[in-house]
């Protein structure tokens, strides 16, 4: 669902919009729980050594934590080898951003 205006938090340097007080009182709290991976970047590309943006509607939640791609398509191809992906990026991030 798209946040509202008036449920708004900040963090490193982004507006965040929530559907409800109590979604942005939970993210004030605990932001590194909730907050994308990777800045908010496409998993995938982060995984490949790059940044892309991404489609909101393709996101996962693996181990508690989201992770956002650039379209659906590309999600399907991360979720390929979702483990493997992740540690690619892991590896890769922050130094993509250079």
């Amino acid at each position: 669902m798209k946040g509202k205006k008036a449920f708004t938090a900040s963090y490193q340097g982004a507006d965040w919009h929530f559907v409800s007080a109590e979604n942005r009182d939970k993210f004030v709290a605990m932001p590194e729980k909730y907050a994308p991976q990777y800045g908010g970047y496409c998993a995938w590309a982060v995984s490949n050594g790059y940044t892309a943006s991404v489609d909101p509607n393709a996101w996962s939640i693996v181990n508690d934590k989201l992770y956002l791609n650039y379209s659906e398509g590309v999600q399907r191809k991360w979720s390929r080898n979702i483990s493997g992906n992740i540690a690619a990026a892991d590896e890769n991030w922050p130094d993509v951003l250079e």
